[in-house]
């Protein structure tokens, strides 16, 4: 061997491979190679103390904190129970709500636009008192001529 003193051994004891950029597991301590430094690849037992995931809920999609000890199902099947934010009507909000007021027009759009001369609610295509046979005054302008 060239270089002997370079690199380290797996600790995993069914790979015991060479590596000359080994890592190590900040749950145990184990010197491991790229293949074996998760928990789950070198089962890890001191991962309880690392790998912490904190449920959230499915409904308002708020993180439930969880205790030692705790199974984050119940934890989470009692947020929803008792403390759950959730509101269905809030989740089916409409967003194009504003009917354009154009005869046999069944546009909507985001926001209202407002004829200045009638003041009704029209869809971007119809929104110039030209467009829309403007009732508001006696014969409609436009404010570009």
């Amino acid at each position: 061997m060239e270089l002997p003193g370079l690199g380290e051994h797996c600790s995993e004891r069914t790979c015991k491979q060479l590596d000359f950029l080994p890592l190590k597991c900040d749950a145990c301590g184990e010197v491991l190679c790229k293949d074996h430094i998760r928990y789950d690849d070198h089962k890890c037992s001191s991962a309880y103390k690392k790998n912490v995931q904190v449920p959230v809920c499915p409904l308002c999609n708020a993180p439930i904190p969880v205790q030692k000890g705790e199974i984050p199902d119940i934890v989470v099947g009692a947020h929803m129970d008792k403390d759950c934010k959730y509101n269905p009507a809030q989740q089916k909000q409409r967003i194009f709500t504003n009917k354009c007021l154009k005869p046999g027009c069944k546009r909507k759009e985001m926001m209202k636009v407002i004829c200045e001369q009638c003041g009704g609610n029209f869809c971007i295509k119809h929104r110039h008192p030209l467009d829309h046979d403007c009732k508001g005054s006696s014969h409609p302008t436009s404010k570009a001529g």
